[in-house]
C-alpha cells in the first residue's frame, strides 16, 4: 500500500473539523443523549481522556479514509466521492454496528439515532475534505510536485513557460 499518496494536512484538517463536530453536536444534544445512555452527569468522571481519544480515533479514521478513497477512485480523489464513501463506510460499517451493539447492551433507538447521526456527520465530513483537498499537496513534496505536473499539463499546456516548469519536474 503507497502511504506516500496520502495528504497527511488533509487528514489532520478532517480530523480536527470531525472532531469539533462531535464537540457541537453531543454539547447540542447533551441531555437527550444522558437520558438515551442512561448516564447520570453527577456520578460522570470529568476526564479529558475521552476526548483524547476521540481526536485520536478520528484521526485513524481520516487516514483509513484516505487510502480507501485514493484507492476507490485510482488516486484522484473528489468532494463527491469523499461524501459517497463517507456515507457508505458509515451506513456498511457504523451503523450497523452501532444498531447491533445497542440492542445486546439494553439501550433503546433513541441512542441508536443519536449516535449514529454523530458518525454519519463524522465520516460526511472526513470524506468531503479528504475528497476536497484531493490527492497530493498537503505535507508531502513527491505529491505537491505531481500536483504542480497535473495542473500544469491540463490547464496550461498553451504556455511554454510552464510547459518547460513542466519538464523540468519530469527530468
Amino acid at each position: 500500500m503507497d502511504f506516500s499518496a496520502v495528504n497527511w494536512l488533509a487528514v489532520i484538517i478532517a480530523a480536527v473539523v470531525a472532531w469539533l463536530f462531535g464537540a457541537a453536536w453531543y454539547m447540542g444534544l447533551s441531555k437527550p443523549w444522558l437520558k438515551a445512555a442512561k448516564l447520570d452527569p453527577a456520578t460522570m468522571s470529568k476526564s479529558a481522556l475521552p476526548f483524547v481519544i476521540s481526536f485520536i480515533a478520528e484521526l485513524v479514521m481520516a487516514f483509513v479514509m484516505s487510502l480507501v478513497i485514493g484507492a476507490m477512485t485510482g488516486g484522484e480523489p473528489s468532494l463527491i466521492a469523499g461524501l459517497v464513501f463517507g456515507f457508505v463506510l458509515w451506513l456498511g460499517f457504523v451503523a450497523t454496528t452501532l444498531s447491533v451493539n445497542h440492542r445486546y447492551e439494553g439501550f433503546g433507538w433513541d441512542l441508536t439515532i443519536i449516535d449514529c447521526g454523530h458518525w454519519l456527520g463524522v465520516l460526511l465530513i472526513i470524506g468531503a475534505v479528504i475528497g476536497w483537498f484531493g490527492r497530493g499537496g498537503g505535507l508531502s513534496w513527491s505529491n505537491s510536485r505531481k500536483s504542480v505536473q497535473r495542473f500544469s499539463v491540463r490547464n496550461c499546456a498553451k504556455n511554454k513557460q510552464l510547459e518547460r516548469f513542466s519538464d523540468s519536474l519530469n527530468r
